[in-house]
């Protein structure tokens, strides 16, 4: 399913570049361009351009590049229809696609969407103001949410009467029930999903609300929490509560907080840590990791890692080898949640996220910290059980570190422990053992091992490293004559001919930009056919240049002229009649040393430029 060409035509050229990219960087103009701290990479000095007038950026610390729809894809980690859409709301604009099926179901999922929005401003507006909502406004206050954090994470209040919402929104059944916002009774009349409860938004990856997440008042009847029923549009298992405001923060520090409860996540923003997030009354899954691996590298788990360590080793693990992430833990206070520190001591929160622990030592720490180590007898049942959680470790390598860590804490021989078997800890799976080359285990498809030059197994994730096709050189007459061509083409562009451009990366570029009808086609049929033209038209579509076009082609053709030179003087030292070709080395040399000279500069310039292109003279005007 695509977009027509047509609609994404009109969502470039309706779109401000600078004022989209603005709302992520600031940036500053210099001339016609404008420039800012690149937003992919860490950096100091702005080394991220701007073209407004091509819809264009190139970073020349990373090499990050592309339009308006590829920054929007790569900041906001959507996909080319998904960023389309989203700017084509921004302008106004009604998209067609080219799968009319398709069509009618993201029309489908933008009404089930409406829907949601209108029933989190419903239940927003409630809680600011209802009479009935004095309570969840004291219990949120209590909590260490004002004024203000509520109507920034759009906090809500569903009543208690059965069907509050449905007569408020007058939905046709079949959008209420879908979106999740209720139920038809045994009588077929709209009944809400939620109420009495204080109501959390749930919004996707993009910002667009898909569901909510109600915790009852305390004291009252019910479960503690309780979700959005799964529908077209809300999947607990790929969400996350909070991504859509944490990200930026996220992919800034390389760094996610994974927590329990929606407060968790507002207390950790509180206390200056803006980027975690909370699942939505689920465990957390792998595709919850797969997700948060887009954004960053490393996980931090703000919440009790003693049970879930005893059940979920294995797959942390399985997750940090097969997606390339490292699983820390965050050592909270016992029996204080994030939401608490926050509100009681939020440099205290700050610091347990700073000093997070890898998995494996966080839970060594534990099982050593809480035995006793007086007597031979007890250091060694604590060395037992340490290693026990030790060998649930895929790698031979990591284990046999963490050996040591054990072996000197329990005073114990290392080899001691090398030689032993040790029994799991009581609810955890044995490791089977059957790692292979640098303790990985087998591949989904049964190989004991995969080797670095082999493809990994098949559901790894390997970090994809930007690429960075080889540009030609910078500081050459021809790139700056392609610089020209693109900010100043009526001062160069009659001028100039392939014949000129002798470096092949530069005369893809060429080709590309005098057969196409702006710079962000030439962009995409250079790079089509060689990417590193690609990759060089769009830097200099960010490098504007002052240079004197004459002078610029003067070089260019300085620079064609001496080369030509040198391929007649290579032909005269292997030619039957040397003479012949003499005639031209001579003349050529004549040509280069006018061109060279003030007083006979511009008639050189004609005569070479005729010459070089095969073009009469007059034609060049």
């Amino acid at each position: 399913m695509g977009i027509q060409d047509d609609d994404i035509a009109s969502v470039r050229a309706a779109t401000d570049i600078v004022a989209v990219i603005s709302e992520h960087v600031a940036l500053k103009r210099v001339g016609r361009r404008w420039v800012g701290l690149c937003p992919f990479h860490n950096e100091k000095s702005g080394s991220f351009s701007v073209n407004a007038e091509e819809k264009l950026y190139y970073c020349f610390g990373c090499g990050a590049k592309g339009d308006v729809i590829t920054f929007v894809r790569e900041v906001e980690h959507l996909d080319f229809v998904g960023a389309v859409e989203k700017l084509a709301a921004k302008a106004g604009i009604t998209l067609r696609y080219t799968d009319e099926s398709q069509t009618e179901g993201r029309k489908r999922r933008a009404q089930l969407l409406e829907a949601v929005a209108r029933a989190v401003d419903w239940y927003h507006a409630r809680l600011l103001s209802a009479a009935d909502a004095a309570t969840a406004r004291s219990y949120l206050r209590s909590r260490g949410l004002d004024g203000d954090d509520v109507r920034a994470y759009k906090i809500g209040w569903a009543p208690s009467g059965w069907d509050e919402l449905a007569r408020a929104l007058r939905l046709p059944d079949d959008v209420f029930v879908e979106a999740g916002l209720g139920f038809l009774n045994r009588r077929g009349r709209p009944t809400d999903a939620f109420r009495g409860r204080v109501l959390f938004p749930i919004f996707d990856v993009a910002g667009a609300p898909v569901g909510f997440g109600g915790r009852v008042l305390p004291g009252q009847d019910g479960a503690k929490y309780k979700n959005s029923s799964q529908s077209t549009i809300y999947d607990k298992s790929r969400l996350l509560y909070g991504l859509n405001w944490s990200k930026a923060d996220i992919v800034r520090a390389d760094e996610a907080i994974v927590c329990e409860g929606y407060t968790d996540v507002i207390g950790f923003a509180k206390a200056g840590v803006p980027r975690a997030v909370a699942t939505c009354g689920t465990a957390l899954t792998e595709e919850h990791v797969k997700l948060l691996r887009s954004f960053a590298r490393r996980l931090v788990l703000a919440f009790d890692a003693d049970a879930a360590g005893q059940n979920a080793a294995e797959r942390v693990y399985a997750w940090e080898r097969q997606h390339d992430i490292d699983v820390a833990v965050a050592a909270l206070p016992h029996g204080v949640d994030p939401a608490e520190l926050a509100l009681s001591d939020p440099g205290a929160l700050a610091d347990a996220v700073a000093q997070a622990q890898p998995f494996l030592k966080f839970r060594l720490d534990r099982v050593l910290g809480a035995a006793a180590l007086d007597t031979p007898e007890q250091r060694a049942r604590a060395a037992e059980a340490a290693m026990a959680v030790v060998q649930e470790h895929p790698s031979d390598l990591v284990r046999d570190q963490y050996l040591m860590e054990v072996a000197a804490r329990c005073r114990v021989d290392p080899d001691q422990l090398r030689n032993r078997r040790f029994a799991p800890p009581r609810g955890a799976e044995p490791h089977k053992g059957r790692a292979g080359r640098q303790g990985r285990p087998p591949s989904d498809d049964g190989d004991e091992r995969w080797d670095d030059d082999e493809p990994p197994p098949r559901g790894t994730l390997v970090r994809p490293e930007r690429a960075r096709p080889r540009p030609a050189p910078r500081d050459t007459a021809e790139t700056e004559a392609l610089r020209m061509l693109v900010w100043r083409r009526d001062e160069i562009g009659p001028w100039l001919h392939e014949a000129l451009f002798r470096e092949p990366v530069a005369a893809s570029a060429y080709r590309a930009l005098v057969s196409t009808p702006t710079v962000a086609d030439a962009v995409a049929a250079a790079g089509s056919d060689d990417p590193a033209a690609g990759d060089l038209v769009q830097r200099l579509a960010v490098e504007e240049t002052e240079a004197d076009a004459h002078d610029v082609l003067s070089r260019l053709v300085d620079e064609a002229a001496t080369a030509a030179l040198s391929s007649l003087k290579a032909e005269a030292r292997v030619a039957d009649d040397p003479f012949a070709v003499g005639e031209a080395i001579a003349w050529l040399n004549l040509r280069i040393m006018e061109l060279r000279e003030p007083s006979t500069n511009e008639q050189a310039l004609d005569q070479l430029l005729g010459w070089l292109t095969g073009r009469p003279e007059e034609e060049h005007g």
